[in-house]
């Protein structure tokens, strides 16, 4: 994956056939679907297949997972016409190597952030990853690892230099992404959460909104 020239916007956790169409119609770069049973944005393989079934070539339809195994990946990378994996658990950098080269998909590994030594734990996953994600550490009585709403210091990211693109994430929503964006050096954008009605259920105009406000900035 390269450095995109302009922010690409990510709207993760789609569930619904009009939310997908409106986060494409905006000029979302990435869409998301989340295969996590504890999320409330969780799809079955046949869902987000009719939901990818929507996206046009030229936006990626990535697939969210939590510490899965070989068995599921081979499920969605099979059957839910995904073109990229999200690692959203506590994979290693062995096993991020390992589904990589195993189901020949590019990898997003996603990263918690709560503080600068986090920021270098980080870099063990460049040369096995495609993609970084950089989002907040979850409270300690969260029951998934994302889509929480939460954000982190920006400015742990300001300055920083990765052999890979990466992506920011957590607490994000159209009042504060161009800032995010400006304090971060960001090119890529993650939200879920923040473009909803309700949990787990998105809205179209949020969704728009983000989208044109992230592209703005």
């Amino acid at each position: 994956m390269t450095v995109p020239k302009e922010t690409h916007v990510k709207i993760c956790g789609l569930r619904e056939a009009e939310h997908v169409d409106a986060a494409v119609e905006a000029g979302a770069a990435l869409t998301g679907y989340v295969f996590f049973p504890r999320s409330p944005r969780n799809v079955s393989i046949a869902e987000a297949a009719a939901l990818t079934a929507r996206v046009p070539d030229g936006v990626r339809k990535v697939a969210l997972v939590v510490d899965a195994d070989d068995e599921l990946l081979r499920a969605i990378v099979d059957g839910a016409g995904v073109d990229t994996l999200q690692l959203h658990g506590h994979e290693t950098p062995e096993r991020v190597r390992d589904i990589r080269d195993t189901f020949g998909l590019p990898v997003m590994k996603a990263l918690p952030i709560a503080d600068r030594s986090d920021v270098e734990t980080a870099r063990a996953y460049q040369d096995v990853s495609d993609l970084l994600l950089f989002d907040a550490k979850p409270p300690q009585d969260a029951t998934r690892p994302g889509g929480n709403a939460t954000a982190f210091d920006w400015t742990l990211l300001s300055g920083t230099d990765w052999s890979v693109p990466w992506m920011l994430a957590g607490g994000l929503d159209a009042t504060n992404v161009a800032e995010a964006i400006r304090i971060s050096g960001a090119q890529m954008v993650d939200v879920s959460s923040a473009v909803e009605d309700d949990t787990g259920r998105k809205d179209v105009e949020k969704i728009r909104d983000f989208i044109a406000a992230a592209h703005l900035a």
